[in-house]
């Protein structure tokens, strides 16, 4: 998060600041348990175009090892949110271990993207296993991909995922979406959670 303030914080005007499309992978064990979700987050043109100026030769894409100092901050930071990472086995909440294989490149298109895995602490069965990735202060604004939101590493047969997108906020509630109300806005306060997709992967 301390990347992502420091990079907008002379020119964002309100929330969210930065957009990420998110690509899921869930990951199964050899026994049919889910043992990870992997993680690939595009950032969005205006922060893509922060974080690569002034870095590697102009005019050549930059690398996983011109950006590795800012992948490894990136992902430690994010460590005071749960690196935006919230998952439930029968409504009871998944814990994760520490994040590993994390990295940040330049796609050809100039957007960069960072990709990690987040391991669970506890491999857990994938009978009614749901996730959701957001951001609980709203400064970052999450959204699935539309072609490919979320895949299947080793799953079993007859596996299966269901994507549900987020309600839409009350009229009420969106009057109070002033930068004064999100700048009081903790981890705790879970805001984002109200705008977060929902994934439910279902196994027989």
């Amino acid at each position: 998060m301390a990347a992502f303030i420091i990079g907008f914080a002379h020119i964002a005007m309100a929330h969210p600041h930065v957009w990420i499309t998110g690509q899921e992978q869930v990951i199964f064990g050899p026994n049919g348990d889910i043992v990870a979700i992997r993680h690939a987050w595009i950032f969005d043109e205006m922060y893509s175009a922060f974080v690569t100026e002034g870095v590697g030769k102009k005019g050549q894409l930059l690398t996983k090892a011109d950006l590795a100092p800012l992948a490894k901050s990136n992902v430690e930071d994010l460590a005071e949110f749960d690196y935006f990472t919230h998952a439930k086995i029968h409504s009871v909440k998944v814990e994760f271990g520490e994040p590993t294989d994390y990295s940040l490149e330049e796609r050809p298109d100039k957007l960069v993207v960072l990709r990690f895995t987040m391991p669970l602490k506890t491999p857990v069965s994938a009978k009614l296993f749901s996730f959701q990735v957001y951001d609980p202060t709203y400064f970052v604004a999450f959204e699935l991909d539309k072609q490919t939101p979320v895949s299947f590493v080793n799953a079993p047969k007859g596996c299966s995922t269901n994507v549900s997108g987020a309600k839409p906020l009350a009229a009420e509630e969106s009057k109070k979406l002033t930068e004064s109300f999100f700048s009081g806005l903790s981890p705790g306060s879970d805001f984002g959670v109200k705008l977060a997709s929902a994934v439910i992967v279902a196994c027989p």
